[in-house]
């Protein structure tokens, strides 16, 4: 039987886009509930103000309720101080489980003056590089608000183009989260199903950076990563692998890893020496 692996991206009630759901607390009893080693919490630091839905199918009140009449929204400040105090409560109330502090950097290499301010204010065991958003229409918005407008093909492989460009201009992160974070709106009925070998050579262009970079690749649950992407991975040289649920209610934490742990072990990974590392590559 595979082990369950750290979950390395949790939001809790200290991301900005989870105040209202998250609970930093009620995360660490799930992840004891259901056998898990250690829980991170990778908590949003984003400043790229882009374009949401204010109606429609991916309108959603915990944005629009801070977006502007336009439906711009400008990420609110993270209160690193409180964030860290929390922590530190947390891994006195449960000695049993490894505590994790953490951030995932939205656009870090946008905003990297901004990024540093925040990880000076103190230890982050986490760091995660996340692209959420592509240059639109004079601004920048999420996938979703894109394939409207515009090819949905093009916009994965700018997409993934945009991941290599992350990589490489900003040393921040650790972790690359959720390559395939385009899949999620993929628009299955405009343009069929998804298919990632349609997109190899820019999925492996954007591996084949992240692997020279040192850093280890999320398999991320929110969207079962496709094993196509971790084959790549391995060819491409990737040393390490993290898992992260994405979570931003407790009871996410740890989704669908015994399924993951799995797909990492048949594609060469297994655990490290403790069980918070990372997956390391077995050849």
């Amino acid at each position: 039987m595979v082990s369950l692996p750290s979950d390395s991206h949790v939001h809790s009630e200290w991301s900005w886009d989870a105040r209202a759901v998250g609970s930093m607390e009620r995360s660490c009893a799930h992840a004891i509930e259901i056998g898990l080693p250690a829980i991170a919490f990778t908590e949003h630091l984003d400043h790229t103000v882009w374009r949401i839905a204010l109606e429609g199918p991916y309108a959603m009140d915990h944005l629009t309720a801070i977006a502007d009449p336009d439906g711009l929204l400008t990420p609110p400040a993270f209160d690193a101080a409180g964030y860290l105090e929390a922590i530190a409560r947390c891994r006195e109330q449960f000695p049993s489980l490894r505590v994790l502090s953490g951030l995932e950097l939205g656009e870090p290499h946008r905003h990297a003056e901004a990024c540093a301010s925040v990880l000076g204010a103190g230890r982050f065991d986490r760091v995660l590089g996340s692209l959420h958003t592509l240059p639109d229409r004079g601004g920048f918005a999420e996938p979703w608000g894109i394939y409207p407008h515009r090819d949905a093909h093009d916009v994965v492989r700018d997409y993934l183009a945009g991941v290599a460009t992350m990589v490489t201009q900003s040393d921040d992160f650790a972790v690359l989260a959720h390559i395939d974070y385009p899949i999620r709106s993929w628009p299955v009925q405009r343009a069929g199903p998804f298919d990632p070998t349609v997109f190899e050579d820019e999925f492996r262009a954007a591996l084949r950076a992240t692997a020279e970079s040192g850093r280890a690749l999320e398999i991320n649950t929110r969207l079962p990563l496709h094993a196509t992407i971790l084959t790549w991975w391995h060819q491409e040289g990737g040393d390490a692998v993290t898992f992260g649920s994405d979570a931003h209610l407790p009871s996410s934490v740890g989704h669908g890893f015994a399924e993951a742990a799995r797909m990492a072990e048949a594609h060469g990974f297994r655990p490290g020496s403790n069980p918070y590392d990372r997956w390391g590559r077995v050849d």
